[in-house]
């Protein structure tokens, strides 16, 4: 649908060029209210209306060929234009409708009316006046009294006629129609509307003969249907009502003729006929059958063309100004001439003309004076051309220069009335009044004609009438009615008043100011109290309009217009604002998608803040398909699983009620090529062939390559494999062919997207067979066992045979010895085991493939060995070089070569731990292996443990294993530094005492000389004070600390030492006992281990900062040990249930400064999950590590309290006998002279503060011993020489054998009493006490 605007009266228009929004060729934009989508409007007529109707912000557009349920809106745009070209384009002046006035014709039927006669007949006539008109009509020139006529009715306030024809005869109301509409002020006329009933008259029946043509001869099938109203449409079908097909040879003619240039056997058929189609009675009529029979008896020969229609060589055709001109040449001719237009001295219409029925016809559309002139057809083939030449001549109906306007004139005025017209031959233009032509009417002194033109001067008040004007030629009429009106009236303004106009930044405003008034009111507009005139940045139109030229925001605000004539002033407020245009800011991009895949679009927009746009999306300039894989968002467009025919481009239009912007993007998909086609083999030879192709579509997406793949079906039917692959631009390749195969190929092509499907095979290509163009490969000569070898190879495939007939020679012999080859011909096998070799001798050996046709190619030669055994002999003068604690070297001879067997791999070292030099390990460890490889003979051992016994081998080994090993070697190595402490402990004295307490390393690494303990305050903000140190002797286990300060913190560092030096460092934090009334100290923090000397700080290694972690589990407790080598931290023991529906908690336990802990308490039989965790001084989990299962072993079930039991008080009380006799036997030697040696112990050490020491060592001189001792658990003693008065003055370990006595890991004693440590004595030192029972008890304690 197109718009144009003519006289105030919007119309609908076939034509684009008058489109406001066009879209694409015939269509225009209307946004429908349902959906906002585009919608096409098609007009049934180009005298169809369309009606603007105002509702609320948007109007609305109606229109006959619309849905009546239906309206559409106009684009803010398009109405802001219709708007303005409505209030601004046309000068026609409108009185209002509420003075009075002379009639006015609104509405008429078209002058040629063609009525169906099955419908009533409407003759439209309203006119609008004041006072309303009244109507009468004529028919063919006389009176129609229609209150005589009971079939006419004409509606109420209107001259519209309707006829109801039911039952009568349409043809009686056939004639010339006019309308007069006419009140008090004068009379208007309507044009003359001829009514004529359509007509399809039935064909005349006729007899048709059968036609016979001879090949070759041109032939013309006349269809003369019957004259109808309208014309019939024809077309030609055969009896199965299917068209039949024309072409440049075969063509139906602008009359309907079936026209053929020459005929073939082919047209011979008995079923040509012609069909009529009437329009208005929808009526389709047929001819005849028509029989052609063609017959080649005489056949025609070629010849040149000549013209069947138009005949000759000259014709003429008239055509009227803006028809369609239709020329055709249709010609005979063998072979079919082929038809070409040109115009005579000139060219043809640039976009108005166009070519039909294969060239045979020219159309040109919109006809002017210049198509007139000579065109020339020209009709071609071999063997001559001809051409005819059609003289057009263009005639023209009458058209208007400049109709009569409607003229107001206040009294004493004068006006003119013009009316001017042209046409082919020029119209005749008369004047009416009123109706009566102007020579019949009244003489009016006020009026005269003048050139064709009506004065009308001082004219009176009453005077008011209507002008008719009539241009006429043979070819048609004009009809205008203009009305003179004399008014005396005040001047009004009829723009709204307080009228808002919105407009975009830097386009242009149109202000109104519509007025009426008798005299014509004059204009006056101003802005803000500022008259306005015509400048570079305003105009005036004639219309009074003011318009802003380039508007900006400056330019919004109030304006007043203020007309005035004789009779008095009147003014108006309009408004205008000034709104930022609507810009799209970002676009939606060009997209290259796959088939299947999802495209979005993105368009988002920048607006004014008052305006609210909408989002229309178009493909290729037409709406969205109606299919649900297109989504429209609120920015986008998401169109899912794309097909191929969504290609296209997307445009997306962002419009307001002011303005709009749109934005468009190519969507290309793609996919993979289309196979190739079209497979041909060519210069073929012995081993080649040339392959070529067809590429198929490439789906938008370039070929990279084309893969060729064969088939042999002779070898491996079924099977494609790759042989080559050309570049995409590429049709053709070059193939290498092997003899002795069946090929078959086809070839893939491969863009961005992947790989098409195959093309069809080609067909087959064999090749003749020939001897072998290769020898197996991956040729291996393999010793299995000390007697034999076996030779392998890789067979050759089907398409390496070359031939029937495939074997392969085997041929050996031994390397250096000049022996003659062995050889043997196998078929089908890939190996072949040779037996009674000699162990580990060099061969040669080759393997040839052998066909019908011949051997191979020479064969190359393989080196190999024959079968391994195991060595023979041991390494000798084995030598180990002790380095240190952890390293050992060892050396050692090699074997001799010829004691191998094969090929020497290399030598492997076992040793392990047998004890350790300080305590009797409970089983020696498993043997650990080095293996040095090739000829090496010497090596280091690492990892050793310090003062340990180890015991060591070594042995040769090759290919088949391992030979005899050598005899043991023992060696020592030297002490090492101590592990660390095993436990530390501090507990609170008194105030100003604390007691540290610790045990033994686990790992003594050599002789205990003692413990270097350090301690310092810590103050509050974590600062260290002075550093203490005290070296203690290596049996002592606790120490007593005096003199410390109330309420402080201290920090203990302790390290074990042998002469090599000191161990690792465990730590420990106490604080002293708060003294009453000081300041309570800071928090205790848990007791922290490291592993290196303090006070040193380090940085925090990186990685896994626990080691393993160990147990030993008894009954109702479990000792947990670990590594760890984390900074100081603070350090837990967590357990919990292994019950995945338990809801017991972690326990958690701190850990004093050690790497081992006993946890008790544990149930019997119940698992438990262990782990130790490291925190900060947030209580934050830093370190932890893995979870150790452990399993409590359960109690016995029946367990009994034995203190209750009979034999156990029995067994008691026999054992305190034996006691009590045994004391009396020793009393008895007592008095006898003897002293038992536990009161010689007494007697020495009443007074430990002056016992004296030994200088070496600081122990008592008396119970010094060669070996160290071990102190119990508790035992303190200082190496200040200091001793609590409560503490036991004896040591049991005097009681002891040696040094064996030892700490379990809690700190317990587990030495054994073997009986008394015999010793000399130094005096006799005999009681002269009676002895008695009593005594003999003391002396024990």
């Amino acid at each position: 649908m197109c718009i144009d605007i003519h006289m105030s009266v919007l119309r609908v228009l076939p034509s684009q060029r008058s489109c406001l929004f066009q879209l694409s060729a015939l269509t225009c934009l209307c946004v429908c209210q349902d959906d906002l989508r585009p919608r096409k409007l098609s007009a049934s007529s180009t005298d169809s209306l369309i009606k603007i109707l105002p509702s609320g912000k948007d109007f609305h557009v109606t229109h006959p060929a619309m849905d009546r349920k239906r309206s559409c809106t106009l684009c803010g745009g398009a109405v802001m234009m219709l708007l303005l070209l409505l209030g601004h384009v046309t000068n026609a002046l409108e009185v209002p409708l509420d003075l009075p006035q002379p009639p006015t014709i609104t509405h008429q039927s078209p002058k040629d009316y063609i009525i169906d006669p099955r419908e009533n007949i409407i003759i439209y006539c309203e006119a609008k006046g004041k006072p309303d008109p009244s109507f009468s009509w004529t028919r063919n020139g006389t009176h129609f009294d229609v209150e005589k006529d009971s079939k006419v009715i004409m509606k109420p306030k209107s001259g519209t006629l309707v006829i109801d024809i039911s039952g009568e005869k349409a043809e009686a109301y056939e004639g010339v129609y006019q309308c007069i509409a006419r009140n008090e002020h004068g009379s208007a006329m309507s044009n003359n509307i001829v009514i004529r009933q359509s007509r399809s008259p039935l064909w005349s029946k006729e007899k048709i003969e059968p036609i016979t043509v001879q090949r070759g001869m041109s032939l013309v099938l006349q269809c003369r249907p019957p004259a109808g109203l309208p014309p019939p449409i024809i077309f030609w079908m055969d009896n199965n009502f299917q068209r039949l097909p024309q072409n440049s040879r075969v063509s139906q003619a602008l009359n309907g003729d079936l026209y053929f240039s020459n005929v073939l056997m082919d047209d011979t058929r008995n079923d040509y006929i012609c069909y009529a189609r009437f329009p208005y009675t929808q009526t389709i009529q047929q001819k005849q059958p028509i029989t052609v029979n063609v017959l080649d008896n005489s056949p025609s020969g070629e010849r040149a063309p000549t013209f069947m229609q138009p005949p000759g060589m000259h014709s003429t055709a008239m055509v009227l100004k803006g028809d369609t001109l239709q020329l055709e040449c249709i010609a005979d001719g063998l072979p079919t001439p082929d038809i070409s237009w040109s115009k005579v001295n000139g060219d043809l219409p640039s976009g108005r003309f166009s070519f039909h029925s294969f060239q045979k016809t020219l159309k040109i559309t919109e006809v002017t004076e210049a198509d007139g002139g000579d065109y020339r057809c020209l009709a071609k083939n071999r063997l001559g051309s001809n051409h005819h030449i059609i003289t057009v001549v263009v005639r023209a109906a009458p058209f208007w220069i400049s109709a009569p306007q409607n003229l107001i004139l206040a009294p004493k005025e004068t006006g003119m009335l013009t009316c001017r017209a042209d046409g082919n031959p020029k119209p005749t233009i008369t004047w009416s009044v009123n109706g009566i032509p102007i020579e019949n009417s009244h003489k009016d002194p006020s009026r005269k004609i003048e050139n064709g033109d009506i004065i009308l001067s001082d004219v009176q008040t009453g005077s008011s009438s209507v002008y008719q004007c009539n241009a006429s030629n043979e070819y048609g009429y004009l009809l205008a009615n203009a009305f003179v009106s004399v008014l005396a009236e005040p001047p009004r303004v009829l723009t709204p008043p307080n009228h808002v106009y919105s407009v975009i930044t830097n386009s242009r405003a149109l202000l109104d100011c519509a007025s009426f008034g008798s005299p014509l009111p004059k204009i006056t507009w101003f802005k803000d109290s500022q008259s306005i005139m015509d400048s570079d940045s305003y105009i005036i139109h004639k219309n009074n309009t003011l318009e802003i030229i380039v508007a900006r925001p400056l330019n919004s605000g109030k304006y007043t217009c203020i007309a005035s004539n004789s009779l008095g002033n009147k003014e108006n407020h309009v408004y205008l604002e000034v709104k930022e245009p609507t810009r799209i800011i970002k676009q939606p991009g060009y997209k290259v998608v796959q088939r299947n895949s999802v495209a979005v679009f993105e368009c988002k927009v920048k607006h004014d803040p008052s305006l609210i746009p909408s989002m229309i999306w178009l493909k290729d300039n037409m709406e969205l398909p109606d299919d649900t894989r297109f989504k429209v968002g609120s920015d986008s467009l998401t169109i899912h699983d794309v097909r191929e025919d969504d290609e296209g481009n997307y445009t997306c239009i962002r419009n307001t009620t002011l303005d709009q912007d749109s934005a468009s993007a190519l969507l290309t998909v793609v996919e993979q090529p289309d196979p190739p086609t079209d497979l041909e083999l060519t210069d073929q030879r012995e081993r080649s062939v040339r392959l070529t192709w067809t590429p198929g579509d490439e789906n938008n997406s370039p070929i990279q390559l084309f893969l060729i793949q064969y088939e042999d079906s002779l070898h491996e039917p079924g099977v494609w494999v790759n042989m080559t692959s050309v570049s995409g631009t590429s049709t053709t390749a070059h193939l290498e062919l092997s003899p002795y195969v069946y090929y078959s190929f086809r070839v893939l092509a491969l863009n961005d997207v992947g790989l098409s499907e195959p093309s069809t095979s080609s067909g087959q290509y064999r090749t003749n067979p020939a001897q072998p163009d290769v020898n197996p490969s991956d040729v291996e000569v393999i010793g299995t066992s000390p007697d034999s070898m076996t030779i392998t190879w890789r067979e050759l495939t089907g398409l390496e045979s070359n031939g029937p007939g495939l074997q392969y020679k085997v041929s050996w012999r031994q390397k250096d010895l000049d022996q003659k080859w062995t050889s043997l011909t196998l078929a089908n096998v890939s190996q072949y085991v040779v037996k009674g070799t000699p162990t580990f001798a060099p061969y040669e050996v080759t393997v040839q493939a052998v066909n019908d046709y011949g051997p191979g190619p020479r064969p190359q030669v393989v080196l190999g060995y024959s079968g391994e055994d195991l060595p023979t002999k041991a390494p000798e003068n084995l030598k180990v070089s002790v380095q240190n604690g952890t390293v050992a070297e060892v050396h050692w001879d090699a074997v001799p070569l010829s004691t191998v067997q094969g090929r020497l791999n290399g030598y492997k070292v076992s040793y392990w731990k047998v004890r350790s030099l300080h305590k009797q390990d409970p089983e020696p460890e498993k043997p650990q292996e080095l293996i040095f490889h090739g000829s090496e003979t010497e090596g280091l051992l690492i990892d050793l443990h310090p003062y340990s016994q180890y015991t060591l081998n070594i042995r040769a080994y090759n290919g088949k294993g391992d030979g005899p090993t050598s005899t043991n070697q023992i060696f020592e190595t030297p002490e090492g530094v101590p592990g660390p402490p095993a436990q530390l402990e501090v507990e609170n004295l008194n105030v100003d005492s604390l007691i540290v307490k610790w045990a033994p390393p686990v790992e003594h690494n050599g002789h205990l000389t003692g413990y270097l303990l350090k301690y310092q305050p810590v103050n509050a903000t974590v600062e260290l004070g002075p550093l203490k140190e005290l070296l203690l002797q290596p049996n002592e286990t606790s120490i007593t600390l005096e003199n410390l300060k109330h309420s402080t913190r201290y920090k203990f560092y302790l390290n074990a030492m042998t002469v090599k030096g000191s161990g690792p460092t465990v730590t420990e934090e106490r604080v002293t006992i708060v003294d009453e009334g000081s300041a309570p100290p800071s928090p205790p923090t848990s007791p922290v281990t490291q592993s290196l000397q303090p006070p040193f700080h380090k940085a925090p290694p990186a990685g896994r900062m626990f080691g393993s972690v160990n147990s030993s589990v008894e009954e109702d407790h479990a000792v947990i040990s670990w590594e760890y080598s984390g900074p100081d931290r603070n350090v837990y023991v967590e357990y919990a249930i292994d019950n995945s529906n338990s809801k017991e908690p972690w326990k958690e336990e701190f850990v004093n400064g050690t790497r081992t802990y006993q946890i008790r308490g544990l149930k019997p039989g119940m698992s438990y999950r262990v782990r130790v965790v490291a925190k900060d001084n947030s209580n934050t989990t830093v370190h932890k590590s893995e979870d150790l299962l452990i399993t409590v072993p359960a109690m016995t079930s029946k367990q009994v309290d034995i203190a209750t039991q009979g034999w156990f008080i029995g067994l008691m009380c026999a054992i305190a006998l034996l006691i009590l006799v045994l004391l009396i036997v020793c009393f008895i030697k007592r008095n006898k002279g003897g002293k038992y040696p536990v009161k010689e112990k007494e007697d020495a050490h009443q007074d430990p503060e002056i016992q004296p020491m030994k200088e070496d060592d600081g122990t008592f001189g008396e119970y010094s011993d060669t070996e160290d001792h071990k102190p119990l658990k508790g035992s303190r003693t200082p190496s200040n020489g200091t001793v609590k008065k409560d503490d036991s003055d004896d040591s049991l370990v005097d009681y002891g054998e040696g040094g064996d006595g030892q700490f379990n890991e809690d700190g317990s004693f587990i030495g054994q009493y073997s009986g008394k440590k015999e010793k000399d004595t130094a005096e006799g030192n005999e009681s002269s006490e009676a002895p008695s029972p009593v005594n003999a008890m003391n002396s024990f304690v």
